[in-house]
């Protein structure tokens, strides 16, 4: 639905100009000659842009601004002012306005590109607060997900990348968000009402991955008794989010690289090109770089890949964060289980911020989910189980590593080999503990 804009100018050939430019562009427009024409167009009907005059005989732009939001506290506005009063118009930023033009306007391109971005911008934040509500049942509230100074630049950056169509790297370590990361991605993009496709590349075989990915043929191989859509002709039109790009094998390497160069592939045993519109997000936790550098991984593809990279910081990084990720897993799961929970121990919050978190923020929530089922009242070390036998917070990562494979080493010992048990001990998920056990060579 376009967007409705309100012009409010006292200069005639102003408004009849700006009308001219925006109309022009698509955009539903409406005039006021002064700022109380203005206040009663906007009681009248919904606007979701308010271009004012900062000067005006009635009521100033400022004046209009700020009764008018109290009408449509939805509404956007930008203020014009001549080009000597741009002191004023930083002022009226300051009280709520999204951004000021000055006049005379030196080109009209000026104009489209301020207001498409307030547009844009405006549209971002609404997107983020429905993806919220959308996600808040399984993962934690955006608000929860950039928690942290540690997170702004990334926030900044999905904010950026996401109405676009480039292709997204997100790296950082297992547990860290990357599959949400793609989410929010898709869902602040023009693609959002389309699919958003999610296919863990590690976790299958090189043959059933191809076939996942791409589809395959009746009769491709044995099993194959039909024609199947892969993942990439299922999310035509949206978004394709690869996980653990890092572990796919050469051959299909080479099948996605035409796919992203293309925009085209084949189903396993098929002969006929399939054309989609897909734009992809990819994830991993290795280091791409090195990667290619020791062969494992197609130069090319990389480049390909890393387009727009976005790197997600460990939890051990975002230690400020940590505590209130804790409280709002203990909401979540107090409420799901029926249980009555007060808080953390003074002991229970210092081991929360002291422990190293390989697991990142998934070893955070099934050790509170854990601790929930176990506690009744107040959480305390005896229901968080965290093992601070060394000091984390004093090791580098090469220690860190090491005291993470000899810990994973020893749970497996004693669960005879049982990954699903061992996960369990570990708080960890299946998952990552099979990434781990797949990195150390155990």
């Amino acid at each position: 639905m376009p967007k409705t804009i309100l012009i409010v100018d006292d200069d005639k050939m102003m408004r009849s100009f700006l009308s001219t430019v925006l109309g022009g562009e698509g955009y539903p427009v409406e005039e006021a000659g002064n700022g109380k024409e203005a206040l009663e167009s906007l009681r009248r009907s919904e606007f979701d842009l308010v271009v004012t005059d900062l000067r005006m005989p009635d009521l100033s732009g400022v004046e209009v601004m700020r009764e008018g939001r109290k009408i449509r506290p939805d509404a956007r506005w930008i203020i014009v002012t001549a080009y000597g009063s741009i002191g004023s118009a930083v002022e009226a930023m300051q009280g709520g306005a999204s951004d000021y033009l000055t006049k005379p306007f030196r080109d009209p391109d000026e104009l489209r590109h301020v207001i498409r971005r307030v547009l844009r911008e405006a549209e971002a934040e609404t997107r983020i607060s429905l993806l919220s509500e959308e996600l808040g049942r399984r993962f934690p509230p955006v608000e929860m997900i950039f928690l942290g100074k540690e997170m702004a630049e990334v926030h900044r950056s999905v904010r950026e990348v996401a109405p676009t169509t480039a292709t997204v790297l997100v790296t950082g370590q297992s547990g860290t968000g990357k599959e949400l990361i793609a989410r929010v991605v898709h869902a602040l993009s023009p693609r959002k009402e389309k699919p958003f496709v999610a296919i863990h590349c590690s976790a299958l075989a090189e043959t059933l991955l191809e076939s996942e990915l791409f589809g395959h043929e009746r009769g491709a191989f044995t099993g194959a008794v039909g024609t199947r859509k892969g993942r990439f002709e299922l999310g035509d039109g949206g978004t394709v989010f690869l996980d653990e790009i890092g572990d796919i094998s050469p051959v299909v390497q080479v099948k996605l690289l035409r796919v992203l160069q293309e925009r085209c592939f084949e189903r396993v045993g098929g002969t006929r090109p399939i054309a989609v519109d897909v734009r992809i997000v990819a994830a991993t936790h290795r280091n791409l770089k090195a990667e290619v550098a020791a062969g494992r991984f197609r130069e090319d593809l990389y480049y390909r890949l890393n387009v727009f990279p976005i790197e997600l910081p460990p939890l051990s990084e975002r230690r400020g964060t940590i505590v209130p990720l804790a409280e709002y897993f203990v909401g979540k799961f107090a409420a799901a289980f029926g249980k009555e929970i007060t808080g953390f121990s003074r002991d229970a919050t210092r081991d929360l911020e002291r422990y190293a978190w390989p697991g990142n923020v998934r070893e955070l929530q099934n050790v509170i989910e854990r601790a929930v089922i176990l506690a009744s009242g107040e959480i305390d070390l005896r229901h968080l189980k965290l093992d601070l036998a060394v000091e984390p917070a004093l090791q580098g990562e090469g220690t860190l590593r090491a005291n993470e494979r000899e810990a994973i080493r020893k749970v497996l010992t004693e669960t005879l080999g049982n990954r699903t048990q061992a996960a369990r001990i570990l708080g960890i998920s299946l998952r990552t503990l099979q990434y781990r056990i797949k990195e150390y060579g155990l």
